[in-house]
């Protein structure tokens, strides 16, 4: 199994992270390997909404986007892992998402289908800091749009609430668990 983990925080080593490796852990332990791609840290434009792709359905931009669409390509499983801001993903999971222009362009109007039927899966990692009830809404939803234009089988998420601090899911160790748990799931495809 190949696991493409996009970090979409800003923060290195923060909440989101610490939860992604947890998940991870399972599946390089189990053989697999894991790719993790800090979207932060790459030069990445915002789709110009320009119709390049719709042709292709290739992206005409120039930037880093290239090299996450060859990851993204090659995995079997994702985790879009972002902390939430303003009840919705982290500006670096929504220019990634929205770049998948290209990927829904080549689903919806070339009809071109990308390894259909090798199961593959996405799924969505995400802390907040606040505890509303509706908080995590906007980003599951997003979340699943995105996969569905990577032509790639939402198998749900992991989120956790009142973690803002950076290292503050350490003090729920009962989370940290939850998020192996998730990764044992994965790998063993229960979900």
């Amino acid at each position: 199994m190949k696991m493409a983990v996009l970090l979409g925080s800003p923060r290195k080593k923060g909440n989101s992270e610490t939860l992604a490796r947890a998940v991870a852990g399972p599946i390089e332990q189990g053989g697999g390997t894991v790719e993790y791609i800090r979207l932060n840290d790459r030069n990445l434009r915002p789709c110009q909404g320009c119709g390049g792709c719709d042709k292709s359905g290739d992206c005409i931009i120039k930037d880093d986007m290239a090299e996450i669409y060859s990851v993204v390509d090659a995995a079997d499983r994702l985790l879009l892992v972002s902390p939430v801001y303003f009840y919705g993903l982290s500006a670096q999971c929504k220019i990634f998402g929205d770049r998948m222009q290209a990927k829904w362009a080549r689903k919806y109007l070339l009809k071109e289908r990308y390894r259909l039927g090798e199961g593959r899966k996405g799924y969505l990692l995400s802390s907040a800091a606040t505890k509303g009830k509706r908080i995590f809404e906007c980003s599951i939803l997003t979340a699943r749009y995105i996969f569905d234009a990577m032509d790639v089988e939402y198998g749900g998420e992991f989120v956790v609430k009142g973690v803002d601090k950076r290292k503050a899911v350490l003090e729920y160790p009962g989370e940290l668990q939850g998020a192996e748990e998730f990764g044992k799931d994965i790998l063993a495809g229960r979900i």
